[in-house]
């Protein structure tokens, strides 16, 4: 089993693989499969771990959408975390979930181009697949990602998204849910509401405004053109999308990537769902979640490589200010 390691100074944690990779094997292909050849094209279910969960089509054993474990998982169900010390070090075993959840039957149709039917199936697919997982006490924080183009680290081109659970919170989402508690004992109110607020007061940085949801660019944006999805009524957990905010996030969402693919002419990227911990009870710790966090879709084009200065010191340089990346967005068709 892969072994996870705690970073005793800056308090995350690594996977560290079971079979250490020799220098040789580094220089990895990127193959663009064919409908001929791409093991998760329909017709060759057989060939890939068995299916946890589909959408099928109405009357038929044809699917819409489907789930299934990871070929080469990081974090594996089956076991105990087996938490230990060495020496100053703490590490525990890989326990926990990899899927492949795949958005369409065709290879070569992304779900925003199937239209909305197809992106409210995806986002079922998602909220289901973390309700299911969140019954596992073993496991901490459910991630949901997805990578689009060798450069965001795709690994097939057939439309996928993936999903990890893991048994501890990963930093970053820490962190995020840190500075949420810390501005909601300050001022009692959820930073993410104050943030859509002053956002749609502004105007500047919004790409679109729903029913349900706002589309902005964040004010101290990352990296260039980066957009958030966040719904207006305060919810901490993703899995407690109502259905009509499903459809109108299906809308915007399918919308923003439309946007993004147009006006930067196909550029590969990341996104994530950032949701709320699975709340194992710890004391003085989750009794605030539901009012201070706040759960949202972050979308990353990969534009620029990170240099050793943003390496080394976490400080971002943005060559296109948000209010300029907005105001693109905003006017392409």
């Amino acid at each position: 089993m892969h072994e996870l390691r705690k970073d005793i100074l800056l308090g995350g944690w690594i996977a560290v693989l079971a079979d250490s990779m020799g220098p040789s094997e580094y220089p990895g292909s990127y193959a663009q499969t064919d409908e001929t050849s791409c093991i998760l094209c329909p017709g060759r279910e057989d060939e890939t771990p068995h299916e946890i969960t589909s959408i099928k089509k109405p009357g038929s054993k044809k699917w819409w959408v489907r789930a299934l474990p990871s070929f080469n998982p990081v974090f594996q169900v089956e076991g105990d975390l087996g938490r230990r010390g060495l020496g100053i070090y703490d590490k525990m075993n890989s326990v926990g979930a990899n899927e492949i959840l795949v958005e369409s039957p065709d290879h070569s149709v992304r779900p925003e181009d199937m239209g909305l039917e197809q992106m409210i199936r995806v986002i079922t697919l998602y909220r289901n697949r973390i309700s299911d997982l969140e019954k596992d006490s073993r496991l901490r924080y459910i991630l949901i990602y997805k990578n689009s183009g060798k450069e965001a680290g795709d690994t097939f081109s057939h439309p996928h998204s993936l999903l990890m659970a893991t048994p501890v919170i990963p930093k970053l989402v820490k962190d995020e849910l840190d500075n949420a508690k810390q501005y909601f004992a300050y001022k009692e109110r959820c930073v993410f509401c104050d943030i859509i607020s002053e956002e749609l007061r502004l105007g500047e940085r919004v790409i679109f405004e729903s029913k349900h949801f706002a589309a902005f660019c964040p004010y101290a944006a990352q990296f260039p053109f980066e957009c958030w999805i966040i719904p207006k009524r305060h919810s901490c957990a993703f899995q407690e999308i109502l259905g009509e905010e499903i459809e109108d996030l299906g809308f915007i969402f399918m919308m923003i990537l439309k946007k993004l693919r147009k006006t930067l002419d196909n550029p590969p990227f990341n996104y994530f769902i950032h949701t709320a911990p699975n709340m194992v009870p710890r004391r003085n710790h989750w009794h605030t979640l539901g009012e201070d966090f706040h759960w949202h879709i972050e979308i990353m084009p990969r534009l620029t490589r990170t240099s050793g200065f943003e390496w080394g010191s976490g400080f971002f340089i943005l060559p296109t200010s948000p209010e300029n990346a907005a105001k693109y967005l905003r006017e392409v068709g």
